[in-house]
């Protein structure tokens, strides 16, 4: 009798115990569930639609730009996206912001990423995520011809006007120097370049190559790149929302077959004179100090 109670008892209790660990498993598992549909609701998303609809300015070149008498969209960043989309069996569309509005737009969802020769910061990805990058370069000046705009380092910046995006990382190099940032809307390299030979501002902090092809389209502007700073090296890759995991896995293994097939190589070397901006440059370039970016 004692034993048959016992028996009873033991069964009871594992029963218990069975029931516990099935509850915290299920709980678990619905951790980790949501977790996943968090992670999976954007490439879902983007499945359903069967279209990625990106967002980029259109005016910058040779990243994102329209040729002269064209109204076809190309650029590196283009044609890099366009690259990505069709090996991922998606539609993809363009919207076009001015630079201060391609981060908000997807903010609020009315575009699924951004490509635009978007550098990689550690703020920025505080709130976004970011693909693997799929171009390196640094930040150089532009200066008048005639006197390098009264520059010769990076602290001849003070009290100086910058030409750029209030949003931008060049903005934010400028200004810990003391310079005043002149901002901008959407508006093509020329505005830029023609404000610094006249004086409206003293410098423009972009991109190498940007800036270097940039020159060489409109070489009857009056200024120059400067022949003594290079600072800044950057990571360029295009931005998504920041739960977007699978999105992220996704693209990330499209950029690494590109970068192995040669692909990146060749569509960088088409907009960037011969360049390839796929690897990291070996240019000694120099990093700013007390400026967490």
């Amino acid at each position: 009798m004692r034993k048959g109670l016992l028996l009873i008892l033991i069964l009871m209790f594992s029963v218990v115990l069975s029931a516990c660990g099935t509850n915290e498993n299920k709980e678990g598992s619905g951790e980790n569930n949501e977790s996943d549909n968090a992670s999976n609701s954007k490439w879902s998303e983007i499945q359903e639609s069967g279209e990625l609809v990106v967002g980029t300015s259109g005016t910058l070149f040779p990243t994102s730009y329209y040729p002269e008498d064209s109204d076809q969209l190309t650029g590196y960043d283009v044609e890099v996206m366009r690259e990505v989309a069709k090996r991922l069996d998606l539609e993809l569309s363009f919207q076009e912001y001015g630079v201060d509005g391609l981060l908000s737009a997807i903010t609020s969802g009315r575009i699924d990423m951004v490509i635009n020769d978007m550098e990689v910061t550690q703020d920025r990805k505080k709130e976004f995520a970011f693909s693997e990058p799929y171009k390196y370069s640094y930040s150089t000046m532009i200066v008048r011809e005639s006197n390098l705009s009264g520059i010769e380092t990076l602290e001849d910046l003070e009290g100086k006007k910058h030409g750029g995006g209030a949003t931008t990382v060049f903005a934010e190099i400028a200004e810990h120097f003391g310079a005043e940032t002149k901002t901008y809307g959407n508006v093509a390299n020329d505005v830029y370049l023609r404000d610094v030979a006249n004086g409206r501002t003293d410098f423009i902090i972009n991109d190498y190559y940007l800036q270097s092809l940039a020159l060489k389209a409109l070489p009857d502007i009056p200024v120059q790149l400067h022949p003594d700073l290079k600072f800044h090296p950057t990571e360029s890759a295009i931005v998504m929302p920041k739960e977007a995991a699978t999105l992220k896995e996704k693209v990330d293994e499209t950029l690494d077959e590109m970068r192995e097939d040669g692909t990146l190589t060749e569509l960088s070397k088409e907009f960037f004179g011969g360049q390839d901006a796929s690897k990291k440059p070996e240019a000694d370039i120099q990093e700013i100090e007390g400026l967490d970016l």
